[in-house]
This record gives C-alpha cells, structure tokens and sequence, in this order.
C-alpha cells in the first residue's frame, strides 16, 4: 500500500453528531450517530469552495484533533448539484485497507445521509441532486 498521506483536522468525533462550519457555527446535526471521525483536509478546496471533506477510520479522535492520515479512498458524493467527495483515510499506524463492514457502513451512512440531506434542501427551496454515487477503494488521492 503506498498511499498519499495528507494532514485532516477532526471536525466531528467518531459517534458525535454534529458537524461544526469552518467558521465554528452548526454545519448539520445529524440524527444518527457518525461511524467514523469526520473533518477535512486544510488547503485542498472541493467544488463547493469549501476543504474537502474526510473521514478517519478507527478509534475516537478528539474534534480539533489535526493528524497526517494515508488517504486510502472515496466516497463518490453529489451535494445540491455540486461534487462533494469524502476522503477515507486511515490513521497513523494502521496499514490495513477498510474492512468490508467499515466499507458498508460507510456506505450505509452516506446512503442515509443523502436522503437527510435532499429534505433539508428542498426545505430550503433548492432542488439540485443530492446522492452518494458509489465508494471507491482504494482509489487516487486528491490532487
């Protein structure tokens, strides 16, 4: 395994749920439970202006937390419209690709958090397409 390895600040906790903005107000308050420490990767920009989403796999990490993690795969993500991909990474340490249950509960996860996602959307007024297109592991890292 020869991934590319890339700095992620923890945003939300393994089994937190909520997600924090970059500017420190509630992004999202998610209804279930987050199976994996989610945050981002500081000066990669995603389409929608913001860094690109991550998540870290394995134990808790603390929110503010910032670690050089191996960016092992994808989570393929459309956002209203806009391409939103999630970054799987894996913690200092471990050298071991996702598990097939870490790789459905990623799957699940998002799955559920799309649909969470469009309903707030079309509350809002905004009707772009929000759905998880697929996982990919291993895939590229991030340019």
């Amino acid at each position: 395994m020869d991934p590319a390895t890339r700095d992620v600040v923890i945003e939300v906790s393994r089994g937190g749920f909520v997600k924090w903005g970059a500017d420190g107000s509630v992004d999202f308050v998610s209804p279930v439970p987050c199976p994996f420490n989610y945050g981002s990767l500081p000066g990669l920009c995603g389409a929608d202006g913001d860094p690109l989403d991550a998540l870290v796999l394995g134990p808790t990490l603390r929110r503010g937390r910032t670690l050089s993690c191996a960016v092992v795969g994808r989570v393929r993500f459309v956002d209203d419209g806009v391409v939103d991909d999630k970054w799987i990474c894996l913690p200092p340490g471990r050298d071991r690709l996702p598990s097939p249950a870490e790789l459905a509960a990623i799957r699940a996860f998002f799955s559920f958090y799309a649909v969470v996602k469009a309903a707030r959307h079309r509350i809002r007024g905004r009707r772009g397409p929000t759905a998880l297109l697929g996982v990919d592991c291993p895939a590229p890292p991030p340019a």
